[in-house]
This record gives C-alpha cells, sequence and structure tokens, in this order.
C-alpha cells in the first residue's frame, strides 16, 4: 500500500511528527513501513522562471535564445522547443540541476551562444500528461500565468509529500486503504479520528426505470448500484489526479478516477459502466456458463466455466466478479450515463477464479482477502458524492441494495486477567478498554463489539494482540514462558557442534546428502564383495536403484560431490559431512545409526594436513594415547598411504589417499584424500574437562636424535620407547627429518627427532640430561635402532 502523509492527514488532523518517527511508530504497531520517499528526491535545482523573450539563434536554424528570468537573476537558455512565448511560466533546471531520469543539467556553450541552463518538460519532471491534461507532452511545461517567479519547482507542484509504502499482512485488509492506515495512525498516536460519512440514499422506484439487478449466486454476498445521469467525462481536478499519482495510480478521467480514489480511499473495488451497454436495462449476478467467454478490458479472450462468478447483462458478462470489466464496460468520451457497482464477492471464488484465469488484478488481490460487505454501500455513498461534488453528473432516484448478509458485530467478553497472563503483563481493566476503543471496538460493560471491518478478530488472543499494539511490544518485559521447557542442545549436540566447528574453522565446506545409496556406490568405493558394508538395510519402496538402500558409508556421498567440483574446473576443494550410517540388525528391528565424519578433499589438501586434522579433533576431544597404523587392506585407498587411528585395539578412524581405481571410477585425474572417523566412538573416548596446569619454573633442555632403523619400524614405536624410558621428564618428541640413502645402507632409514626434557620440580643438569639420553639409546639398541654415526 503506497500512501502521501497529506492524506492520512485529511483524517488525522491534529498529526504532527517526523518521517522516521511515523515509520518507527506504525511499524512498531503493527503496520511495517518499507520504505518513504518524496517525489521531489529525483529532481533538484529546477525553479519557476518567467520568459522574457525568444529570439532564434544566430548560428542554428532550429534553436531559439531564450532570456529567462529566475526571480534573483537573468539568465540565457538555449532551447529546441517551439511552444514557448514571451511571458510564459516554464520550469528550468539550473546549472548542477538533476532531472527525474537522472541526467545532471549543465551550463556549456551551443553554437557558440551561452545556456545557464534547461527547459523541463512533463517527462523530465517524472510527470506525465495524465496528471497535467493541459500541457503538450511533447513540448516545455507551460505553468499557469499567476505562478511565483523563482519558486523551487518541488514545492510549486506539491511534489514535497512524504510517501510511505507499507506492507499489509493478508489478515488486515481493512488495512489495505487509507481509512484503515489513518485509523492506526490515530490509534498509534493516540488522536482524534474524523471521518466524515457520506450521504446516504435511501432506495426508491425510480431507478428501476434504468436499472434492475438480479442476484441468482450465493458468492454474491451484497451488491449496491446507482445510475448518475447527465454525466460529462473530463479530466479530474488536480487534487483528485495527484493523489492518485502519488499511490501509483494513472489517472484516466473523472468517473474512472472516483471509482479508483474510493477503493484507495475505503479499500472498495468499484466499477462503472457505460448504461448504453448494459443490454435490458438488467444486472445479473450469476456463474458463467459453460459456453461462454469474455473479452476483458485488457484486450484479452478467456473461456469461462461454471465455477467463475459474472456480472451479466439481458445477452452476456459483462465483468468477471472481482476481477475485470469486459471491453464494453468502459467509460467513453460520449458517455452520459453511467452506472456505479460496489459489491462484496465471496473470497474463495474471486480468488479460484483469478488464479484459474492467470488473472491477479487490484480488485481481485483485495476480495481475495475478504472485504466488510458493509463497506460496500458506505464507498457507493462515497462516489454519488465525489460525482456531484465534481459536477460530473446528477443520481438517478435512489440506490439498489441486493444483500444476503449483512454482518453485525461480533461479542467478545473481555477477561483482562486471562489476557494479562498471556501478554505477560498487568495492565488495567481501564487501560485495556481505551487500548480497544483507540482500535474503534466498542466496550460495554466488559462485552467487547467487534467492528465488522475486522473479520480477523475471533477471540481473546485477538483482542490480546490489539491490546499489546497499542501498549507497545517493545513494552512488555522479556520473560521465560511458564508451563514450556526450555529447549536446550543435548550433550551430543553439543559434541556434535564442536566437531563441525573444527571442521569449518580449518577452511572445509559442510555438505548434506541423501541417506541413500546402491550397490554400485559401494562398487564405485571398490569395496570388496565379502566386506560388512555391503550388508545394507533395503528400502522397501525405493525412488530407484540408486536410492534402493540406507547408506552404510558416507564416502560415496563425498566421493560424488567431489567429483562434480573436479567436473567443473574448482581448482580446489575439501569437503565434510557429519551424519548417520545405518548397520541392520536382527530381524524386525531397527538398524543401528551410528554417526560417522567423513572428510574428502582434493588439490589443497594432502596426507599430512589431513593427518593434522584428525589429530587437532582428537586432541580437542581431550583424547590421548592413539596411534596410525599402516593400512594396506582397505581397497578405498592407496595400501602404503593409508593409516588406521588405533586407540586400546579399536579403531577410531582411517585417513589416507584415496586408490587411484576408485578415483578412475569418478573420472578425476587427480590425488585425493580421505578421513572417516567414528562420531559414536569418539563421544564415548573423549576426556573430561581441560585441566590447568601453572606454567613451569624451571628451563627446559633439548637433544636432537637422528636414529638408524629397519624401514618397517614405525615412527611411533620408537616414540613409544623414548617416552617409556623416562616419561616424567619428557615434555615433547618431534619428528623434524626423515633421510634414506647415502650413509645409510639400503633398507633402513634416519629419523630425526627434537626432544624437550624439563623437570618440574627442580633444574635438569646437561649431566642428568646425558643419562636419560643413554638410557634412552639403551632402550632403542635392544630393537636393533641405532643412533646415527
Amino acid at each position: 500500500m503506497i500512501l502521501p502523509i497529506s492524506w492520512i492527514k485529511d483524517y488525522v488532523t491534529s498529526l504532527e511528527t517526523s518521517d522516521v518517527e511515523y515509520a518507527k511508530k506504525m511499524t512498531l504497531i503493527g503496520q511495517k513501513v518499507e520504505r518513504y520517499f518524496k517525489e521531489s528526491d529525483s529532481i533538484t535545482k529546477i525553479v519557476t522562471a518567467k520568459v522574457i523573450s525568444v529570439t532564434k539563434h544566430p548560428n542554428a536554424d532550429n534553436l531559439y535564445v531564450c532570456a529567462v528570468d529566475i526571480g534573483k537573476a537573468e539568465i540565457s537558455v538555449v532551447t529546441a522547443a517551439t511552444n514557448l512565448k514571451s511571458n510564459h511560466i516554464v520550469p528550468v533546471a539550473l546549472d548542477g540541476a538533476m532531472l527525474a531520469n537522472g541526467s545532471i543539467i549543465s551550463k556549456g556553450s551551443i553554437r557558440d551562444v551561452e545556456s545557464m541552463g534547461m527547459f523541463c518538460s512533463l517527462a523530465e519532471l517524472g510527470l506525465t500528461q495524465a496528471d497535467f491534461p493541459e500541457c503538450d507532452p511533447e513540448g516545455i511545461m507551460i505553468l499557469p500565468a499567476d505562478t511565483e517567479i523563482g519558486k523551487n519547482i518541488s514545492e510549486e507542484l506539491n511534489l514535497d509529500d512524504t510517501i510511505f509504502e507499507f506492507e499489509i499482512t493478508p489478515n488486515r485488509p481493512d488495512c489495505m486503504s487509507v481509512v484503515g492506515l489513518a485509523r492506526e495512525t490515530a490509534a498509534a498516536y493516540d488522536l482524534p479520528f474524523s471521518l466524515t460519512k457520506p450521504t446516504p440514499r435511501e432506495i426508491l422506484p425510480e431507478i428501476t426505470d434504468y436499472l434492475k439487478v438480479e442476484r441468482i449466486t450465493d458468492n454474491c454476498l451484497r451488491y449496491t448500484a446507482a445510475v448518475m445521469k447527465n454525466v460529462t467525462i473530463k479530466p479530474s481536478p488536480a487534487w483528485m489526479r495527484e493523489r492518485l499519482r502519488k499511490c501509483g495510480l494513472r489517472p484516466i478521467n473523472n468517473i474512472v478516477d472516483i471509482t479508483n480514489y474510493i477503493m484507495l480511499e475505503y479499500g472498495q473495488p468499484m466499477h462503472a459502466f457505460d448504461h448504453r451497454h448494459v443490454s435490458g436495462n438488467t444486472i445479473v449476478i450469476r456463474q458463467a456458463k459453460e459456453t461462454e467467454n469474455i473479452v476483458t478490458l485488457d484486450g484479452i479472450c478467456h473461456m469461462l466455466d461454471d465455477s467463475m462468478m459474472v456480472i451479466a447483462d439481458s445477452e452476456k458478462p459483462t465483468a468477471l466478479a472481482g476481477i475485470m470489466g469486459s471491453e464494453y464496460s468502459g467509460i467513453y468520451e460520449d458517455t452520459s450515463v453511467v452506472i456505479f457497482e460496489s459489491a462484496n464477492f465471496d473470497n474463495l471464488s474471486v480468488r479460484f477464479s483469478a488464479k484459474k484465469l492467470g488473472m491477479r488484478t487490484d480488485s481481485s488481490a483485495l476480495f481475495e482477502k475478504g472485504l466488510d460487505p458493509n463497506t460496500a454501500l458506505i464507498a457507493l455513498q462515497r462516489a454519488i458524492d465525489l460525482t456531484h461534488q465534481l459536477g460530473a453528473g446528477e443520481l438517478v432516484g435512489g440506490i439498489i441494495d441486493e444483500a444476503l448478509v449483512t454482518p453485525q458485530p461480533k461479542k467478545i467478553c473481555l477477561e483482562h486477567e486471562v489476557i494479562n497472563r498471556f501478554l505477560g503483563t498487568d495492565l488495567s481493566v481501564e487501560f485495556m478498554i481505551s487500548a480497544l476503543q483507540s482500535f474503534r471496538f466498542e466496550v460495554d460493560d466488559l462485552m467487547v463489539l467487534v467492528p465488522t471491518f475486522r473479520a480477523d478478530v475471533e477471540g481473546m488472543a485477538d483482542l490480546a494482540e490489539e491490546i499489546a499494539r497499542y501498549y507497545g511490544y517493545d513494552n512488555i518485559p522479556s520473560t521465560i514462558m511458564s508451563g514450556v521447557s526450555v529447549a536446550r542442545l543435548t550433550e551430543t549436540q553439543y559434541f556434535e557442534r564442536d566437531i563441525k566447528q573444527i571442521c569449518l574453522s580449518a577452511g572445509l565446506y559442510e555438505t548434506t546428502t541423501l541417506s541413500f545409496m546402491s550397490n554400485r556406490s559401494l562398487d564405485m568405493i571398490c569395496l570388496a564383495d565379502d566386506d560388512a558394508l555391503r550388508n545394507a538395510v533395503k528400502i522397501s519402496n525405493p525412488f530407484g536403484e540408486e536410492t534402493s538402500l540406507m547408506r552404510t558409508t558416507l564416502l560415496p556421498s563425498l566421493m560424488e560431490v567431489l567429483a562434480r567440483n573436479y567436473n567443473v574446473r574448482t581448482k580446489a576443494a575439501c569437503f565434510f559431512e557429519l551424519a548417520a550410517t545405518y548397520i541392520p540388525m536382527l530381524e524386525n528391528e531397527l538398524p543401528d545409526e551410528r554417526k560417522s565424519l567423513t572428510i574428502a578433499g582434493y588439490g589443497s589438501i594432502d596426507y599430512y594436513s589431513l593427518k593434522g586434522l584428525c589429530d587437532l579433533i582428537l586432541d580437542s576431544m581431550k583424547i590421548e594415547g592413539y596411534e596410525y597404523i599402516p593400512m594396506t587392506d582397505n581397497n578405498s585407498y592407496h595400501p602404503g598411504r593409508a593409516a588406521r587411528i588405533m586407540l586400546d585395539g579399536k579403531e577410531i578412524a582411517v585417513v589416507g589417499e584415496l586408490h587411484p581405481k576408485l578415483l578412475d571410477n569418478y573420472v578425476m585425474r587427480t590425488r585425493c584424500y580421505a578421513a572417516q572417523l567414528d562420531i559414536d566412538l569418539i563421544y564415548e573416548l573423549r576426556g573430561g574437562l581441560t585441566q590447568y596446569e601453572e606454567l613451569p619454573r624451571y628451563p627446559a633442555i633439548t637433544r636432537d636424535l637422528a636414529l638408524v632403523c629397519d624401514e618397517a619400524v614405525l615412527s611411533s614405536s620408537i616414540v613409544a620407547i623414548l617416552k617409556g624410558t623416562a616419561s616424567e621428564v619428557v615434555e615433547s618428541i618431534e619428528v623434524f627429518d626423515v633421510f634414506r640413502g647415502g650413509s645409510v645402507e639400503a633398507g633402513k632409514k634416519s629419523i630425526a627427532y627434537s626432544i624437550t626434557l624439563r623437570d618440574r620440580e627442580g633444574t635438569l643438569t646437561d649431566r642428568k640430561a646425558d643419562e636419560i639420553i643413554s638410557a634412552m639409546l639403551a632402550s632403542l639398541a635392544k630393537k636393533d635402532i641405532q643412533l646415527r654415526s
């Protein structure tokens, strides 16, 4: 809903507020302001000026040089316009001015004659001839002769009015109108709301000489009509054209503009028919016939069926009820008798018809939300008043009012204690009554009468919402709801979230894939025929062969993601997924859902970086004493370039380079690495809270050892011997070099370690450190591990 603040002030006359405050206030009361702007925002430094003289350009046949009075000075303007004469008042864009299309005007010389500005047409001001019918759309805009010179054009044309754009919720169709938003404004500011009711008209027999109405469908809840004779079709007055323009509608003529004006003012769509095109002087509201069609005002022919409601005459449909009129239902320049229609239709009927026909108009958008049938009569009477006010026609007799139902105000008992408990407030009953009355509810001895335009209010909770809106949501204290358990993450959820955060912090991307797989998925990762992972839960009604099994491993899913990225030339990628795998149990038992973390990547990752990530995860979970054991019996991984992570005989994870045959299956010509961690087992083995120790008071001693051993000896076994010899003083052991060849005989390797020793009870002497190193070497010698010479 787009609305200028000046129109609101017609009904809330004492409103004084800033644009920022109004937007905030209305948003807090429930009518969200999406934005606000002024028409003048797009034009600057354009003033009214008087043309003193117009002479031919000395160096151009089609140009003119004009002397122009801008109030404070006289300037010259070169123009090609032919509709200018001396004493014309026109808008002039000065040096540095901005036009509606974003162009910036600069002074300059045109054919050796200085031009200090530019005359403006309607388009350059963001206007059309519909807004100013008296102006030439192709020429310069000529202003009235009594226009003040030197005045800002925005002020002169009233373009400084602030226009607000509201986001109205579907349950509040009453606020799709000026009157509705004015009511909300009055309540928000606690100001009087003044609305002059239209002049009531009686149902008189004279109208039947011009029009008869038959309603033969229950989808029309109310139909009102009036006939205006001696109608003169002409442009609407400036004030009406201006309001329509500011609300985003194009002025057309006085009769059509009246219907659009009322739709904006009351939120009630109306239609105007030329009486000549209503055959038999009869209007019939009925369901369409299966063989009927209608050509609407937009020139499109629509095939109808009996689910659609139409407004017809004695021969043919003249309008799609609540949507759009037919091509013959418009208003023409020679129209002299007009039928005003203001009706209320079943919202579901309008919505289904509009959807089936692929039409959504301003009218259908209102009707499908459910309008108040009582507004139909008020809108018709307002249309008659405006027609008289504009001198556009005379009413024939009275009006026609065919009503299937006349809604009455609903009654709801005001239980203030219940509302206070519901809102978590301590408001007095007097305050609640005042709040409801501000929104035009009537309260009689704690019995609330809900106005018919508020069909969304059905019970106590709705009354509580109205009171909360008036009180201010920001004034309601934040409290925990009583009787409702507080939602918290479980310990397992915290654990899994920490694992994911470690992976994300390492630069990995999380994926979520389907929990299904197929036997082909297991073939793709080179799984052995007798591998236990091939024993999977079969789905009784799968989507297809590719999703016929519940997955027992996440590796195929991650490989599909990797392959997809590789195929679109992603240079490097690394993904992880923490999800359940499904291990079959005994017959008629649910599968064991074991959580697994699978990491896979290429390009920016290698074995050591992936091993480091596994260490980071395990160390973060306070798991100690695990070791890496070479793995050669897993067909998915490269033999000799993969390892199992073991602790107390349990396999925590596997990590390594994927087998080349597996990569061929996914058509990937690059090395890929993966790790699969048993999250359930890691959760069981995790340590407790972090234990902090005081900083060491005594210095450390570092010794470097280069040890020669057989190629098959694991570094972890050497580290275990080194630590086991003097665990009380060994602070850390790090590998910093592995060497083969040269002086190291074939079949052996040299591993260099940096060993940090520290005694926390006193200073460790060099002599004591040497003794410890000697004991370490003696222990190593028993395993045929020698100090490199």
